[in-house]
């Protein structure tokens, strides 16, 4: 089978060979191209090892010499060479206590995760296959190298991995593998909250983001995230549901745009359900003031998830007013993109149309008509240039004080005040107009 390799892993491949060294392009690379995907990065596996890679190369940076990796710089692009070597016991889950060089290449494949991520490639050898990767390409099989339990007690994040190649690749998770996620799952309380989001994200960011619901059948998600755990079940016993509270965020999070904003707020919109859940006279449910509860709840998780504040923030924000009707009105449109923003206006409505399509597909004609009329008033506004925030009146702060106001809360009512006459009526938002305006609301208050 033919790969083409990018130029500069030839070159880097070709030096280490001219200096006497056995070397491949290995890994997630050669996986991607097998697939017709187009790799990330690329690496390479080598019998060099990181002295002798160091004296080949004229740009080399020591990214983790103790592991036998030198990142060679080749046209300004960074390319991790590795030392073929065998891993030694892991101590802390993650890095293992020692690390002995070697020179076979099957030996190096051996302590890799995954099959599909145990192969390696040169253009003279063609694809290095030990077991059974491009057979588990084929039957679209996520499967452990060698036994699933010591892998995973070699790296717990590795069971993580494996549902996150299921939903990118769209590949099952092999059974044995399976058995062996769930019966280890205890130890993803090892990996650190960093290493985790990054595996969560590209979830959601796949073309399969409903597969979180696996970390719930495998039992990851309970130590993840109880708070999401305990959706599964949470019955929803009204006419607007059709599933449980956590196969109703699944599907939300399958009709939301691939946009990680949106995902994550997809799946924490509705998380404080289960804490606001009560049932009426007639066996209806009720979630009264869930967005505010899922909204404290997706704070404190996220930020547990170790989450940087502006994005937290942006999810927060649209979990508050998921629920909220927007009426197709110029006003009420206006008035809630003043609490979002431009940019999370769109996203909100995104939101909103994915949250109703994952209920009663009964109720969604109407809600879907109302939220499209929303969006396109929303396009007038923009088009229009039409005023929404304090910042766009033609009057601010420094011109109340002009006529009399007092720095402080009071600036700040009275121009909140303005907007919501603007908001109404564009047309107002002119200096002469705005000033008279003020100069009587500060006339009435005394």
């Amino acid at each position: 089978m033919k790969i083409i390799l990018p130029d500069s892993v030839i070159n880097i491949l070709s030096r280490l060979e001219a200096g006497g060294f056995s070397a491949y392009a290995a890994g997630g690379a050669v996986r991607d191209m097998l697939m017709n995907r187009t790799p990330h990065d690329y690496d390479i596996a080598t019998s060099a090892k990181p002295q002798d890679v160091k004296a080949l190369f004229k740009r080399t940076i020591d990214t983790g010499i103790k592991h036998g990796t030198v990142t060679v710089v080749e046209n300004k692009t960074g390319y991790e060479v590795t030392t073929f070597r065998h891993d030694g016991e892991y101590r802390d889950g993650r890095h293992p206590q020692n690390v002995s060089f070697v020179i076979n290449p099957r030996e190096d494949c051996a302590r890799r995760d995954f099959t599909i991520n145990a192969m390696m490639y040169h253009p003279n050898e063609g694809i290095l296959d030990f077991f059974g990767g491009l057979r588990d390409i084929e039957n679209k099989l996520i499967r452990c190298v060698g036994e699933p339990e010591n892998r995973f007690r070699e790296d717990a994040l590795r069971m993580l991995r494996a549902v996150r190649f299921s939903a990118v690749l769209s590949f099952k998770i092999e059974e044995r593998t399976w058995r062996a996620i769930k019966k280890c799952a205890v130890l993803i309380k090892k990996v650190s909250s960093e290493r985790i989001l990054e595996e969560l994200n590209k979830i959601l960011l796949s073309k399969n983001p409903d597969f979180i619901k696996k970390l719930h059948e495998c039992g990851l998600l309970q130590y993840i995230m109880p708070e999401l755990e305990r959706c599964f079940g949470e019955p929803q016993r009204n006419k607007y549901h059709i599933y449980d509270v956590g196969e109703h965020i699944m599907h939300t999070i399958k009709f939301s745009p691939p946009d990680l904003i949106l995902r994550w707020s997809a799946l924490m919109h509705d998380i404080g359900k289960p804490c606001c859940s009560s049932c009426d006279s007639d066996g209806i449910i009720h979630f009264y003031g869930h967005h505010k509860e899922s909204s404290k709840i997706a704070l404190d998780l996220l930020h547990r998830l170790r989450m940087d504040n502006n994005t937290i923030h942006d999810i927060i924000i649209l979990v508050e007013n998921h629920d909220v009707r927007i009426e197709p009105s110029q006003p009420a449109v206006k008035r809630m993109m003043s609490r979002t923003g431009e940019a999370l206006f769109e996203k909100l409505l995104a939101l909103q149309k994915a949250d109703n399509k994952a209920k009663n597909p009964a109720h969604f004609p109407e809600k879907k008509s109302r939220i499209e009329s929303a969006y396109n008033i929303y396009r007038e506004i923009l088009a229009e240039h039409q005023p929404y925030l304090v910042s766009h009146l033609a009057v601010n702060g420094k011109d109340l004080i002009r006529i009399g106001y007092r720095p402080g809360r009071e600036i700040g009512d009275t121009l909140k005040k303005l907007i919501d006459e603007v908001i109404i009526n564009p047309e107002l938002n002119n200096r002469e107009y705005l000033l008279k305006a003020a100069k009587d609301y500060k006339r009435i208050k005394r």
